[in-house]
């Protein structure tokens, strides 16, 4: 067998080797491989998927536009810019879309941060920050979490002048907290202008509709604010990957200057044009997440279990008070054929979090939870 050369020293910036690559919840297929059980019986709840899937007008729409993948998609997404902007009241020049609204935060990076910059952030916040923050060669500023949320009065103090960016998830991914719309205007108006903002709302169709609208009011009076959401959750487009964000003009250029050629699929445009007109199944899927959030909120209490109170459609719980219980328990529910999400990679091992699925997948969640605990 002949020798296979080897790299006499490392590739990638020293940045870029010290990235914890992104780690996802575990595939349905991935565990019944490992458990010996059947994949049609194995529950999801690891993801913060959509329970329903998605609508059957979007699914028609992707069918539809499989016709054309031979050809490249249209990389400025004028249909889906244009229904965006009419949806959410601003011009299509203020509109930005990405491969998943992860894109989007990683191409703030890209089009805000050098080497020397910093970016602030909070403790408990998605993991996408850290990494995105990483691969630019920036520094961190990770402000404590209050009542595991963002802490917006110290994460303004934190703020200093090699500071480009700051980035805010509302809902919090994985805690679930909500900061008020007072709060983030408030920490708006403390931001020197010439610090971005980048307020992700993956969750936000999730909150009650006026609260929806509190961050679009914000975008005219705050140059500097990007608010970027998702069709993977509410929508049920995830294995699409397709996410947009809303800015002023002048920062949608800076944006669109480093967003990758054809970011976004024809099949991925089609079907998120159909479900933004489909704003009935939208509806639903905030119906049956709040009716899951009652029934697992429920059933964790029965259980005797700490929980934060959840904005989004998952629950953070502690499961145990050393270090290793949450993937113990996770593990546990494994070989049940429940898939639940352990998240000691953001310094939370004695907690799970756990998406909202429909009735029936609650339940069998509750009952393998509580034999994992026993």
């Amino acid at each position: 067998m002949s020798s296979v050369a080897t790299a006499s020293q490392p590739w990638g910036t020293e940045s870029v080797r010290s990235i914890n690559p992104y780690v996802g919840g575990r595939p349905i297929s991935e565990v019944a491989r490992e458990f010996g059980l059947d994949p049609a019986e194995i529950v999801k709840l690891a993801s913060n998927e959509n329970p329903l899937g998605m609508s059957e007008a979007a699914r028609r729409a992707m069918l539809d536009a499989a016709r054309e993948a031979p050809r490249y998609p249209d990389n400025d997404a004028y249909a889906l810019r244009h229904a965006l902007a009419a949806h959410l009241g601003v011009d299509a020049a203020w509109i930005v879309l990405g491969h998943g609204s992860s894109d989007i935060l990683e191409i703030a990076a890209r089009a805000l941060l050098a080497e020397g910059d910093s970016c602030v952030y909070s403790q408990y916040s998605f993991v996408v920050y850290a990494s995105a923050v990483q691969q630019r060669g920036a520094r961190h500023i990770v402000v404590p979490a209050r009542d595991f949320g963002h802490d917006l009065q110290a994460m303004a103090a934190a703020i200093e002048p090699s500071t480009r960016l700051v980035y805010v998830a509302n809902p919090n991914n994985p805690t679930g907290t909500l900061a008020s719309p007072q709060a983030v205007e408030a920490f708006l108006r403390s931001v020197p202008e010439r610090v971005v903002v980048v307020l992700d709302e993956a969750y936000v169709e999730y909150l009650e509709p006026g609260a929806q609208q509190a961050s679009l009011r914000l975008l005219r009076n705050h140059p500097n604010l990007a608010v970027t959401r998702t069709f993977s959750k509410a929508y049920g487009l995830a294995g699409l990957r397709i996410g947009y964000c809303a800015v002023q003009p002048a920062l949608a250029d800076v944006f669109n200057r480093v967003r990758s050629a054809f970011n976004t699929s024809d099949l991925a445009q089609a079907a998120a044009l159909a479900a933004l007109a489909d704003q009935d199944f939208v509806r639903r899927s905030a119906e049956v997440n709040r009716a899951g959030m009652r029934q697992l909120e429920q059933g964790i209490d029965r259980l005797g279990l700490r929980r934060v109170p959840s904005s989004g459609n998952f629950l953070l719980l502690q499961v145990g008070d050393d270090a290793a219980a949450g993937s113990r328990v996770a593990r546990a529910m494994l070989a049940q054929g429940v898939i639940v999400r352990p998240v000691d990679n953001y310094g939370l091992g004695q907690w799970l979090r756990i998406s909202v699925g429909t009735q029936a997948e609650n339940q069998r969640c509750l009952a393998a939870l509580a034999r994992a605990l026993a």
